[in-house]
């Protein structure tokens, strides 16, 4: 009997967890033998440029990708506006570093309840409501800034609701991508998405660097503000089928379940610490920045948005050769390998005082730090149902962007003792630690990996029956599925 007709089969033969554990083992044999042949063709194949692009044939991935684009090249501009502009008004590294807390740190705390929120509600009104409240918010920055009026706790108010937003929005926009693509070109579109982040990332901060100098940081502030407007638009003029998401319990209850599959899930938890080391250790780096571009490099405005342009150019190329990778398995090496890279790359930037040089090494930090995260939200988003999509992608977002305040906090408090440059180099230090330890543990993980995947792709990916075959799967119970006419 088939086991979605309702019947209970032979459960020595139809476990789901000793079901994929059969298809993960001929996964491998066919792997080892012929590439491209797989019991998960839609995650398996040959790396190649023609498929990197193929998340774009659906339409609403379309507007969003062009809408995002626009608004986060307005972002990347306004970030490196408001850094030099702390920096001008106060001169302080320990403030550039509150800055950056004060931005994030309520993604740390309320992502969680984001994520709770992206499984309940719809993630397209999420969104608008998230993007129009960052708008606003903008628009008084850049009116503040503009007519001469804004001080330095001004920016910390805006920080703050900034990152209550953030701790919404990113949620909701992680659980949406699937949404828009369906599981088939879910890698893919998270591929995309990060080279449209860096994209962005490249062109933002080279804009921003010259308006700055040319009519100062409230114009950029401005111009983010306008840029909401076309992500928007694009969330208005999507055409969904519509997403009845079921859910049972309280709140509190959907928040410990999400944190409960989380943590007792091996390989999402081993991802998510690394994930989160990165972000507390290595990821500072960017709030030191404006020191780097006047201090050590003699330079501007100018040169502080060339130093993060190159950065995104590294960014960008490792999204590019994301995109074209349409298999999900083996990028657990390319995540332990770009975590140790990254590190590497951080100790060789604090090293250099040339600015060509400077610019040169950030390419492969950029770079690095794209691979770790990008397949770290590839192989998280692989091995989740959708029923805990926004959940676990919220834990993903905490480890993501709230261990970054803490750590623009501790490497603004270190840097005002021991300099910027030494504080980036023990930061690429543990980056390479972390690294060395997440390979040591990636053949257990790779195992379990694998079967969680195998299950998923198993269901077909209805919410309610991935659920069915995830319980399984991770705890090793007997699931009881009736039929309606027993």
């Amino acid at each position: 009997m088939n086991w979605f007709a309702g019947r209970r089969p032979n459960q020595a033969n139809c476990h789901p967890s000793m079901q994929a554990d059969k298809a993960a083992d001929r996964l491998d044999k066919q792997n080892r033998h012929t590439e491209g042949e797989s019991a998960l063709s839609s995650w398996t194949g040959n790396n190649s440029m023609a498929n990197a692009f193929r998340a774009l044939k659906h339409r609403n991935f379309q507007l969003f990708f062009a809408g995002q684009f626009i608004s986060l090249t307005g972002t990347w501009m306004q970030s490196v506006a408001q850094s030099w502009l702390v920096y001008r008004l106060t001169g302080s590294v320990v403030l550039l570093g509150l800055i950056g807390f004060a931005s994030q740190i309520p993604v740390f705390l309320l992502a969680a309840l984001g994520g709770v929120v992206a499984d309940r509600h719809d993630r397209r009104r999420i969104l608008i409501a998230t993007q129009t409240a960052s708008m606003m918010v903008a628009f008084l920055l850049a009116g503040l800034t503009i007519s001469g009026l804004v001080q330095v706790w001004h920016l910390f108010a805006v920080a703050v609701c900034f990152g209550v937003i953030n701790a919404f929005d990113i949620p909701a926009r992680q659980a949406f991508v699937p949404d828009m693509v369906g599981r088939d070109d879910l890698i893919n579109a998270i591929a995309l998405n990060s080279s449209m982040f860096n994209g962005a990332r490249i062109v933002g901060p080279a804009i921003a660097g010259v308006l700055v100098a040319l009519v100062g940081e409230g114009w950029c502030f401005f111009v983010n503000a306008v840029s909401f407007i076309a992500v928007i638009a694009g969330l208005l003029l999507m055409q969904l089928t519509p997403i009845v998401r079921h859910h049972t319990g309280s709140a509190l209850e959907n928040l410990v379940e999400g944190f409960h599959f989380t943590t007792h899930t091996a390989p999402i938890r081993a991802l998510l610490l690394l994930l989160g080391v990165m972000s507390l250790m290595g990821m500072p780096y960017v709030v030191l920045m404006p020191i780097f571009a006047e201090k050590i490099l003699g330079g501007n405005s100018a040169t502080l948005g060339y130093l993060m342009g190159a950065s995104g150019v590294g960014a960008l190329i490792a999204a590019l050769v994301l995109a074209a990778r349409e298999k999900v398995f083996g990028l657990g090496t390319w995540v332990a390998a770009a975590a140790a890279g990254f590190g590497i790359s951080l100790i060789l930037f604090a090293l250099s005082n040339q600015f060509w040089l400077s610019m040169l090494l950030l390419v492969p930090v950029g770079f690095t730090m794209m691979i770790q995260m990008a397949a770290s939200n590839t192989l998280v988003q692989a091995s989740v149902p959708d029923v805990l999509r926004g959940r676990v992608m919220s834990v993903y977002s905490m480890m993501f962007m709230g261990m970054a305040p803490v750590g623009s906090l501790l490497s603004g408090a270190v840097a005002g003792v021991v300099g910027a440059p030494t504080t980036v180099a023990l930061g690429g230090v543990a980056c390479i630690l972390a690294g060395g330890y997440f390979a040591v543990r990636l053949p257990q993980l790779r195992d379990e990996g694998r079967r969680l995947i195998v299950a998923l792709q198993m269901t077909g990916g209805d919410p309610a029956v991935e659920a069915a075959y995830q319980q399984p799967v991770l705890t090793g119970e007997e699931p009881v599925m009736e039929s309606a006419n027993d």
